[in-house]
């Protein structure tokens, strides 16, 4: 069993994802369209936005995500974060600082009890994440 996380955004799905996969340092970013959807089968508000986005970065699961159409639901992670198991300490600083750019740092990025280095903080595009190093 596993399980992969899926993002909901209102319309930055295209911009954030492709910011998530550089980041990652993804080469397999596959974006999908509600504009290649035949017309008759098209949810009505969708036209520029993205049904299906994802890629994979190293040995884990992908991270999928999409825009949330119209009048479907909310967009956005609300009490969730994704949870990023960085190799070092010196990827998880990268990840970390690069996620942080006109974010919100809630946690600096530190060695704690349980791990060389874990922070949390909000991205721009309003994700809630957590990066760790595994304690060796």
């Amino acid at each position: 069993m596993s399980f992969s996380p899926y993002l909901g955004f209102a319309g930055t799905a295209r911009e954030t994802m492709t910011a998530y996969a550089a980041i990652f340092g993804a080469t397999d970013l596959q974006i999908m369209a509600f504009d290649d959807m035949p017309q008759d089968q098209r949810p009505a508000g969708t036209d520029g936005l993205v049904m299906h986005a994802q890629f994979s970065a190293g040995e884990g699961a992908p991270l999928m995500g999409c825009d949330i159409p119209p009048g479907m639901g909310p967009a956005g992670m609300g009490g969730s974060s994704v949870f990023h198991a960085a190799p070092d300490a010196a990827t998880a600083e990268r990840v970390f600082s690069a996620l942080s750019e006109g974010g919100h740092v809630e946690m600096p990025l530190a060695a704690t009890f349980w791990s060389p280095a874990f922070g949390m903080v909000t991205d721009r595009f309003g994700t809630r994440w957590m990066i760790s190093v595994a304690s060796t």
